[in-house]
């Protein structure tokens, strides 16, 4: 199994309890039944557009980037990487405020890290390219993004970094959903992994997030609505991911 940034054996980090009570305070995220495209229905969602204000950015880039530390020194192997690759649209202002962070932590070992992102459509004028920002090739490339679900905007992402001649050595996400890949017969009980998972063994990528479902209804346990956390309970136990 692959190493993550969550212990439930640990307490939470100051940071993953920041970053999710600014989420509930802004309703970035919210609770109810919410239409996935998948076809499940969510009792919750989490809307990363929504960070829109200075403080809540603060909010969300301490979060990513105390999550990339943690990351890196809880896999060495992992090298630390040259790029930050935020996938258009909504991973574009991600990496540049995990970026700005990180330098602020640690201005020796992050001052020269890059970021860069793709355009949805290719210009033939100017620069021209596909690609803003730093060149990917012979990069080591963490991409950025928001949440996964099926997992169809990760692999867009690795074989853009590929075809730009640059290798993604990790993947970070602001919410794990922890749950397993959609299928037509989805009220099946036959175990299947997550797109997270799918990724880490498809591609051998590890992988790491701010928060899990599991970090929500914890803080749900605490501070927020019963049946709200039973709801998310009762989504975890059908289709929690094998991984």
């Amino acid at each position: 199994m692959c190493p993550t940034t969550e212990d439930s054996a640990l307490p939470t980090p100051e940071y993953k309890t920041h970053f999710l009570q600014a989420c509930l305070s802004a309703n970035i995220l919210t609770f109810g039944t919410y239409t996935l495209k998948s076809g499940r229905q969510s009792p919750y969602f989490f809307n990363a557009g929504s960070f829109q204000d200075a403080d809540l950015l603060n909010a969300l880039a301490t979060a990513y980037a105390h999550t990339i530390v943690d990351f890196l020194a809880e896999n060495p192997h992992v090298p630390r990487p040259d790029v930050l690759f935020g996938p258009a649209y909504k991973g574009i202002p991600l990496a540049c405020c995990a970026l700005l962070e990180l330098r602020r932590i640690d201005s020796t070992k992050w001052g020269k890290v890059k970021y860069s992102f793709n355009r949805k459509e290719k210009k033939d004028h100017g620069e021209g390219g596909g690609i803003v920002g730093a060149a990917l090739r012979d990069a080591n490339v963490f991409v950025i993004d928001d949440v996964v679900t099926a997992g169809t905007a990760m692999r867009e992402a690795i074989e853009i970094v590929k075809r730009e001649g640059g290798k993604v050595v990790g993947f970070v996400v602001a919410v794990d959903r922890m749950e397993k890949m959609p299928k037509a017969n989805d009220d099946d009980d036959e175990p299947r992994p997550s797109a997270m998972g799918q990724i880490r063994r498809e591609y051998g990528i590890p992988t790491a997030s701010i928060v899990t479902l599991d970090n929500l209804i914890d803080l749900l346990g605490v501070r927020g609505s019963e049946q709200d956390m039973e709801r998310l309970q009762d989504y975890r136990r059908r289709y929690l991911a094998s991984d």
